[in-house]
């Protein structure tokens, strides 16, 4: 993609820099496999493209996969593949609950009462409906 910095990382949400992280964790991976097997789809760059893109869209599998020109599962396990990947190489791990409790930010929370409140509403018994009433012309 021949895009300046700040229009990739609208495209993409993160950084060229991140990107190409990425890409090398992904690349290195590739290579360490053992056995070959099935070339995949799409590139290592573009199975990126297409994770990030789920990601920062949250598009579904089936309309990535119509843009792609892929099969919705093909698109599930490309994701996932990555997803994997890029988590286990522990460059692209959030950081634990306690290191963000120990560091002192401090967090807000907006909190809104969405409880049941009873309706008042008629007994079926008490007769002051017109429904089920039968005339009395009769």
């Amino acid at each position: 993609m021949k895009l300046n910095a700040t229009d990739f990382r609208r495209r993409t949400g993160v950084d060229p820099e991140t990107f190409a992280e990425m890409e090398a964790v992904l690349h290195d991976r590739e290579a360490s496999k053992r056995k070959s097997g099935r070339p995949p789809a799409v590139p290592v760059g573009a199975q990126l493209l297409l994770t990030l893109e789920f990601w920062r869209e949250y598009r579904t599998f089936f309309h990535l996969g119509q843009a792609w020109g892929m099969h919705e599962t093909t698109v599930l396990r490309t994701v996932v593949r990555v997803e994997d990947a890029l988590l286990q190489s522990g460059h692209f791990s959030l950081p634990g609950k306690k290191t963000l409790r120990d560091a002192g930010t401090v967090l807000t929370a907006v909190v809104v009462d969405v409880s049941e409140v009873p309706c008042e509403r008629p007994k079926k018994s008490s007769g002051t409906g017109t429904a089920g009433k039968r005339s009395a012309t009769r």
